[in-house]
């Protein structure tokens, strides 16, 4: 195809790679490692938590929750380990595509990775969403009609979606893009493109941001649903017997996703759309673009955070933590010493003794004129 030729732009000599100062590739390479490692670490844990989870409560509603967060588990896990191993290898080249990837088929499969990986959790995320709004405002279909069986068919239906969007571009023979930094691969942006080049990353972006959309709109009638039962738990009878607690725990965790989601897809997303619709030179865009794909690198990071900290066990530990620190700031006593307190007490029995010296309104009278007043 005629665009194999621009592609090659993004493959200068590697003269460029190293432009007299390698600090800045070393950094790189160091962030990349660690940004995978650390990536891989965390969603292990979560996955761990979720698997223990799980096998409490298979029967109960929460499983169809957990399967779908395993799915997103596992999705993050695989896209550190297969898109960091390809960066890494990347930079061990020191960048020079045309020496280890002269037919540019690495770059098509990094490309896909990126693009599947990307947005296979955030329709996973709005899948999940949904999920707990149906399990929240009709508990009955959600137990006859989201069994454990077709919830993992909605998960193979997504992963499915997600790989077809990212093969689009190589099923229209339009070969991903080799960017400016040239440790990354992704829709065409810049250069020679016609209509199908500009609707790609268009209809990536879009279902994207529609996923995070339906995410918003579902999270919303869960909480609002949620609080209408605290409120008023005898007027809805879709409110009895509801495990409250359950449900608050995994409307925290999706609210927590949805909010990761926003900030660290959100402007990789816009920025898209933005370069598809608008001419700009690349040089100009390199900053702002590799900038955002780092924030995207990051949700996969933060996802499994959200299931490791936002369980009810931790946060019951961190409010008694909170409570035991507000315990140990010095509180005013408003007690009496003990001599005092036995001063008080003898002062009153003599007061009682004599109630003579009684006086409300008034100084205080001797007995003798108050046995003279009573005199005839």
């Amino acid at each position: 195809m005629t665009y194999n030729g621009s592609a090659n732009v993004g493959c200068l000599a590697s003269s460029y790679v190293c432009n007299g100062n390698c600090t800045k590739r070393e950094v790189s390479v160091t962030s990349t490692a660690i940004s995978m490692s650390v990536g891989i670490i965390c969603n292990t844990l979560a996955l761990l938590i979720l698997i223990k989870a799980y096998r409490r409560f298979r029967i109960k509603s929460k499983a169809a929750f957990l399967l779908s967060a395993g799915g997103l588990v596992v999705t993050d896990f695989f896209g550190h380990l297969i898109n960091g191993s390809l960066a890494l290898y990347v930079y061990a080249f020191q960048k020079d595509c045309e020496r280890f990837d002269p037919h540019k088929s690495l770059c098509d499969f990094f490309g896909v990775c990126m693009a599947f990986f990307g947005l296979s959790p955030l329709l996973l995320g709005s899948l999940m969403a949904v999920e707990r709004c149906i399990g929240v405002t009709h508990p009955l279909f959600h137990t006859t009609a989201l069994g454990s069986h077709r919830v993992k068919r909605l998960l193979v239906l997504t992963w499915l979606l997600g790989l077809l969007v990212a093969l689009l571009p190589i099923l229209f023979q339009r070969p991903y893009q080799v960017q400016r930094s040239r440790s990354w691969c992704f829709f065409r942006l810049h250069g020679p493109r016609d209509w199908v080049d500009v609707l790609l990353p268009i209809l990536f972006s879009v279902l994207g941001l529609l996923a995070l959309l339906v995410s918003l709109v579902c999270n919303t009638v869960t909480c609002l649903t949620l609080l209408q039962c605290q409120v008023k738990p005898d007027r809805d009878q879709h409110c009895h017997g509801r495990n409250t607690s359950h449900h608050s725990e995994m409307i925290c965790q999706l609210l927590a996703i949805m909010l990761v989601s926003c900030v660290c897809w959100g402007p990789i997303l816009i920025t898209s759309i933005i370069l598809s619709l608008q001419d700009h030179d690349e040089d100009q865009t390199y900053t702002h673009m590799l900038l955002v794909v780092r924030m995207a690198t990051w949700n996969q990071i933060l996802d499994p955070w959200v299931y490791i900290l936002l369980r009810k066990a931790v946060l019951k530990r961190l409010l008694q933590v909170a409570l035991r620190l507000c315990n140990t700031h010095p509180k005013p006593t408003f007690g009496w010493q003990g001599s005092t307190l036995g001063s008080s007490i003898e002062a009153s029995s003599s007061v009682i003794s004599r109630p003579d010296l009684i006086c409300l309104d008034g100084p205080f009278l001797p007995d003798t004129a108050i046995q003279s007043a009573h005199l005839p």
